[in-house]
């Protein structure tokens, strides 16, 4: 029995939780907002508890360059969003992939599209990856939770090759959504170049090269030759490159098999 003297429907709740995929269980309103902007798209929704109450949650859903959150309330036997009432939280999205919510006091329409996943094919990112979000929501680090995830962005000094005189210069580095930035050094304001992800086709280990430490990014006219200073920073370059390429790829083929359908 709960504190209110009703029936606990938790194990029944916690299973359709579980089997969505896509419910965050103790995601933070700060960490729900840049994660759905580093990493999602327009439409892009996850579930997670809000801390208002027990029985309550919070719908986060992306909408062009902002987050919106709306309360889901558990009433034991159904779920209300506002004014409607749903028996399943999937009868819930289905209802508004087709009924756009309003997301803000503008009108702003948000359609449910992309089910952001609670589960991700490389968890060691999302431990040795720093959190960013400053620039997405004007908040820093300490407003996330220690253990929240990593927002798949990342940033640091590499030495990279030039491209016809073959000398190595230390650029600093960003990694935002689908762009690799490098930029003179961490202080320049432009950066030198802006490589578009969805135009590469691999990141490996080279070994090509006298120095150690050095990985490349295969793109069709060009493949970059960067190094690291240790083997531990250079794999975790691979990794979140490799991750970034996994999610791209995924996209394109869910965008595919929509139009195909």
């Amino acid at each position: 029995m709960t504190e209110r003297g009703e029936p606990r429907p938790a194990p029944r709740l916690d299973e359709e939780l579980q089997a969505l995929g896509w419910y965050h269980d103790n995601l933070t309103r700060h960490a729900a907002e840049a994660l759905l902007l580093s990493n999602g798209q327009d439409g892009s929704y996850l579930l997670r508890k809000s801390n208002e109450r027990e029985d309550l949650y919070s719908l986060s859903v992306r909408g062009k360059d902002s987050v919106k959150h709306f309360h889901v309330e558990h009433t034991g036997s159904s779920f209300k969003f506002g004014f409607n009432e749903f028996a399943s939280l999937k009868e819930l999205v289905m209802h508004f992939a087709n009924q756009p919510l309003i997301g803000s006091e503008t009108g702003t329409l948000i359609v449910l599209k992309h089910p952001y996943p609670c589960k991700v094919e490389e968890p060691s990112i999302y431990e040795s990856v720093r959190v960013h979000t400053a620039m997405q929501t004007g908040r820093t680090e300490s407003d996330l939770v220690p253990s929240a995830p990593s927002l798949g962005t990342k940033e640091g000094y590499l030495i990279k090759q030039g491209k016809i005189v073959k000398n190595w210069k230390t650029r600093w580095f960003t990694l935002h959504r689908n762009e690799l930035k490098y930029f003179k050094d961490q202080t320049a304001t432009e950066p030198i170049r802006a490589l578009d992800l969805t135009e590469c086709s691999a990141v490996q280990f080279d070994y090509s090269q006298e120095r150690v430490n050095c990985f490349c990014l295969v793109f069709p006219l060009r493949t970059y030759y960067l190094c690291a200073k240790t083997g531990i920073e250079a794999d975790e370059w691979i990794k979140i490159l490799r991750w970034k390429l996994s999610q791209i790829r995924r996209q394109l083929e869910q965008r595919n098999s929509a139009l195909s359908s």
